[in-house]
């Protein structure tokens, strides 16, 4: 997990450098256990002074962000009275003038921070600092997915049914919370950047289904299958929308498209037909 981590921070000083123009961006993960930053990505520098450096919360600018939890910048690092100064040799190494630091917090902890800087004193305007704070939103939605992933992963894996073979047993109860996570799963894939992670999310979502291959004889799209197993969980179009990031009426079409193929009328109908198809568990 924090090697995927890493690459989230990675790719999105990446998207930062190319949507501010600024030549330089660096990053890192709070490290766990511990109350600081360790700057592990760099991208654009001329030089490794910033490398493995631990940045401890309320120091330098990078340390007020995380103590502060909200973005914070200077127009010149070297001689800005609003942050401390422990990590001027490494900064003035870089040759780094005008830097913004934002928090990446995930359920109200930091869990990273991303830098974009400057070699010259200028400010930094309300765009560059707009698409600073943008990409820290962009690496908290990947962290909270994976977090979801291997949540909702773990929650999939069959366990001992104790009601099992027993009339009114947990059979029941079991199926619906399996069709539920497949559900979920299907939802929460797209949204996963990591093709890796992408990738076992879809596989852990092809063994909670029948155990069978899908029926050749229905061929049914990646987000129809999404959509039914929204239906098969009990969740409305509205629902089932929110949860795939779509809207009403695209959930609609896509119903419509799958309930053609399964040659049937209904919601109801269209949920047995893809169990009946091995689509869904």
């Amino acid at each position: 997990m924090r090697a995927g981590d890493a690459v989230e921070i990675r790719g999105a000083l990446v998207r930062l450098r190319r949507a501010t123009g600024l030549p330089v961006a660096f990053g890192g993960l709070v490290e766990p256990g511990r109350r600081q930053v360790r700057i592990s990505e760099l991208s654009g520098t001329a030089t490794p002074a910033l490398s493995a450096l631990a940045v401890t919360p309320g120091n330098g600018l990078g340390g007020k962000a995380v103590a502060l939890a909200r973005p914070c910048a200077v127009t010149d690092y070297s001689v800005s009275r609003r942050i401390s100064h422990e990590y001027d040799v490494p900064v003035a190494a870089e040759g780094l003038r005008a830097v913004v630091a934002v928090p990446v917090v995930v359920r109200r902890r930091v869990r990273a921070v991303l830098y974009g800087a400057l070699r010259t004193a200028h400010p930094l305007g309300d765009r560059t600092l707009g698409a600073a704070v943008q990409a820290a939103r962009d690496v908290e939605q990947a962290l909270v997915g994976r977090e979801e992933a291997a949540a909702l992963m773990a929650a999939a894996r069959p366990e001992p049914d104790p009601g099992a073979g027993t009339p009114g047993g947990g059979a029941g109860a079991a199926r619906e919370q399996v069709r539920e996570a497949h559900a979920a799963l299907r939802a929460l894939a797209p949204r996963i950047t990591d093709p890796a992670l992408r990738a076992e999310l879809l596989d852990a979502c092809a063994l909670l289904t029948a155990g069978t291959a899908p029926s050749p004889a229905v061929r049914l799209a990646p987000r129809e299958v999404d959509v039914l197993a929204c239906v098969a969980a009990g969740a409305t179009n509205g629902a089932a929308a929110q949860r795939l990031g779509v809207t009403a009426e695209t959930v609609k079409a896509y119903l419509r498209s799958a309930m053609r193929k399964l040659g049937v009328r209904t919601r109801g109908q269209a949920v047995v037909a893809a169990r009946r198809a091995g689509w869904l568990p």
